[in-house]
């Protein structure tokens, strides 16, 4: 069955770095695009970063510049490297497969359980 465990969370204070990792199982993973979507304290679910079975990427505006995504197929790894983090990028971030190679983020989309990040000094 599909499997997704994502780890790398923790705090952080403002300006600091965090890479997340998505391990995946129970599927050809490089078939599938795959997104990165968080849940802030209180809020829905969004949609942060994606990336397609060919490479092609796409940022929401407020990570553009400071967020990375890439994916490692031979490891069926996700990952996402955060830089100059801010206190509103603070959730639980949660790895998203996608239905087809180029599919965009829908919320019924299998995840993970998430990790945690905290953005604080």
């Amino acid at each position: 069955q599909v499997q997704l465990v994502e780890s790398g969370g923790g705090l952080v204070q403002p300006g600091g770095s965090l890479t997340l990792s998505c391990k995946a199982s129970g599927f050809v993973f490089s078939n599938y695009a795959f997104s990165w979507v968080r849940q802030a304290p209180g809020k829905g679910l969004e949609w942060v970063s994606r990336m397609t079975s060919g490479g092609f990427t796409t940022y929401k505006n407020s990570v553009e510049g400071r967020f990375t995504i890439s994916r490692d197929d031979a490891k069926k790894t996700l990952s996402l490297q955060m830089n100059h983090l801010k206190p509103e990028d603070t959730g639980v971030y949660y790895c998203a497969k996608g239905r087809t190679s180029m599919s965009t983020w829908i919320t019924s989309d299998p995840r993970g359980q998430g990790t945690r990040v905290t953005v604080s000094s």
